[in-house]
């Protein structure tokens, strides 16, 4: 009997636990990256031949010497950066200062603006370097930075028509960290 009236007890306990849990909204996800705008200049980005001999290594291994090729491609162009009246929402929680700590870029070949992955074993060849940078800080909404990037890029397709996807790293006063990822066109 003392088992029975145990079980009977902890089975209320674990429904009235259970009860006052809430089950996750979707709508309660918050969406940081809804708060950040980013625009790029000139958009589309306008590549050209002007690669200053900028090379990268093709490791062939099995014993093959490596291979040493030029960049076909090299663009420059400039991002800005800003938070929006919506980071200001009770929902959002976000504290300022808001810093930037990475960015990262990725080239994708494409065609009409639609990344067109290679076939094979062949992948996009790239790099970058951040040329400047206004400030890594936010102070609030509507206070923009500004970066430039430089890229040297080489295709599979032999084109220069590509989607660039630079990704900005971000973490805010109380330490909370998310991203926001732009793709801008390469012009063909």
């Amino acid at each position: 009997m003392v088992h029975a009236v145990r079980r009977l007890f902890l089975g209320l306990a674990t429904l009235a636990i259970a009860g006052c849990q809430s089950p996750t909204d979707p709508s309660d996800v918050v969406r940081y990256d809804e708060v950040v705008d980013v625009t790029a200049a000139p958009d589309p980005i306008v590549a050209d031949t002007a690669t200053g001999g900028r090379t990268y290594r093709i490791v062939r291994g099995n014993n093959q010497p490596d291979e040493i090729l030029p960049y076909d491609w090299h663009a420059v162009f400039s991002s800005t950066v800003s938070f929006n009246d919506q980071a200001n929402d009770d929902d959002v929680e976000l504290e300022f200062p808001v810093r930037v700590t990475s960015t990262a870029l990725t080239v994708k070949q494409a065609s009409g603006g639609i990344v067109t992955p290679p076939t094979g074993t062949e992948t996009e060849k790239f790099e970058f370097i951040t040329l400047n940078a206004t400030g890594n800080q936010f102070s609030g909404t509507n206070s923009p930075q500004s970066l430039s990037f430089e890229i040297w890029y080489d295709l599979p397709s032999l084109r220069k028509e590509a989607v660039v996807t630079v990704t900005f790293s971000f973490v805010d006063n109380d330490g909370v960290t998310f991203q926001k990822a732009v793709d801008v066109r390469v012009a063909p």
